[in-house]
């Protein structure tokens, strides 16, 4: 089972801010990182900072780790198509920037209650209702969003342990589609269970 979008129970300083602030934090944060970091040296401090948040929030290391393996496969596709075309810095700066952001998120729903986060949103999106924003739509699909995130991930991990299980080599063609087929078939299921309760009327 992933934990990869699950709630870590604690008192740190991170666990008592509003959410509504560390989603705010969050989003400044990947757009500095997006626009501010050019060069490989430049990672450090952001990814020193992301450290620090850990440690502040008393994340055990092991959940740390599990929180980027599951990118790591991506990682090393868009490093060698970066290397390949752009260079080596800019892979470097490319996937340097995608892994502190996704340790990043993860620190924040680490650290926050998911029905925490739902109301910092409706909260902020409240205004829009005056615009025709069904809000609560945006909630749900919020909500779906972040439940699908362990969903995939877990999908991922069950395919790859029965290949192993079965004495497969790796193959990506192999993963991908037993994945594809149990995310669809996922999908479908949630859709039945939403329409079953009237959610698109």
């Amino acid at each position: 089972m992933t934990t990869l979008g699950l709630y870590h129970p604690g008192r740190s300083l991170l666990h008592r801010m509003p959410a509504g602030a560390k989603l705010a934090a969050l989003v400044a944060a990947l757009v500095c990182l997006a626009a501010a970091v050019r060069v490989p040296w430049q990672l450090v401090p952001a990814a020193a900072l992301v450290a620090t948040g850990y440690l502040v929030a008393r994340i055990p290391v092991r959940l740390a780790l599990l929180q980027l393996r599951p990118v790591l496969w991506m990682l090393v596709f868009i490093g060698l198509f970066q290397t390949i075309f752009t260079g080596w810095q800019r892979a470097v700066v490319v996937c340097g920037v995608l892994l502190i952001s996704v340790a990043l998120a993860a620190l924040v729903t680490l650290t926050t209650r998911v029905l925490d986060m739902l109301d910092a949103v409706h909260r902020a999106l409240g205004p829009l209702r005056r615009f025709g924003v069904n809000t609560d739509r945006v909630g749900l699909v919020l909500a779906m969003t972040i439940r699908c995130i362990p969903l995939l991930s877990g999908l991922v991990a069950s395919v790859t342990e029965a290949r192993k299980a079965r004495g497969l080599g790796f193959s990506l063609r192999a993963l991908a589609v037993p994945v594809v087929i149990g995310a669809l078939r996922t999908a479908d299921a949630m859709g039945e269970a939403l329409a079953a309760r009237g959610v698109d009327d």
